[in-house]
């Protein structure tokens, strides 16, 4: 069942769905390519015609990243909360001509629409932070995973050098929500961003979350000192 939490989520987001793509490039600086091209190669080894089920797959980044790297027999299937981003999508989509190779649906990870074993890999692009119930949604996604298969996260953090740690602080929780509020015209959203950050788990307690909940070899590894940060867990064979 939806709770108010994450129907806050999906408004906030289908508020934001036309304007998200350019603000995320240019708060980043064109690094969240960097971080997602990354995390490619845990995703696109499991062998041709996998599936990869990309979950919070937002404007479909990802998705359209992970069909190029990967062999033409794989199938990429997005879901989302957000309608909003789910439209900008399907345009994207459609243009990459990758459109019989990723499909995509409103849905929630909490709950997921498929069968037990269904996907070789599973990937969470800067979203998990938004789960309303994030432990419930990991042991949704290790049962639609196969034996074998493999859970990759993307989340932003904070650096843990204390001398880097104040200054992308002032930036996270000043400068972002100006600059994203001012070309979104939503400050609100661009006010929630930095606070859900800040509130997710460390990198130690994340880990053990994920291990509780039934992922096995998890591991942890730091891009850019620490500002965003992989997660990878896997199904017992």
């Amino acid at each position: 069942m939806k709770g108010p939490e994450t129907g806050r989520i999906r408004t906030l987001f289908d508020s934001i769905a036309g304007d998200y793509d350019r603000l995320n490039h240019i708060l980043s600086l064109g690094v969240d390519r960097t971080w997602r091209h990354r995390a490619l190669k845990w995703i696109t080894d499991a062998g041709e015609g996998s599936r990869v089920l990309d979950l919070a797959c937002g404007t479909g980044d990802f998705s359209i990243e992970t069909a190029r790297h990967s062999d033409e027999m794989t199938l990429i299937t997005g879901v989302d909360l957000s309608e909003g981003m789910l439209e900008v999508m399907r345009g994207k989509v459609s243009r990459s001509g990758l459109s019989e190779r990723i499909s995509m649906k409103q849905g929630n990870a909490e709950s997921l629409d498929f069968g037990d074993c269904s996907f070789d890999r599973a990937t969470i692009a800067f979203g998990i932070r938004n789960f309303e119930n994030r432990e419930k949604a990991l042991r949704e996604i290790l049962r639609v995973l196969k034996p074998g298969g493999r859970l990759v996260i993307l989340e932003l953090g904070v650096p843990s050098n204390p001398v880097l740690r104040w200054p992308y602080c002032l930036y996270f929780t000043k400068i972002l929500p100006a600059v994203g509020g001012a070309v979104s015209g939503d400050k609100a959203a661009y006010n929630y961003l930095p606070a859900s950050v800040l509130k997710f788990p460390g990198k130690e307690e994340w880990m053990q979350t994920m291990s509780e909940c039934g992922f096995c070899n998890v591991s942890h590894k730091a891009f850019t000192f620490g500002i965003c940060r992989m997660y990878i867990g896997e199904k017992e064979k």
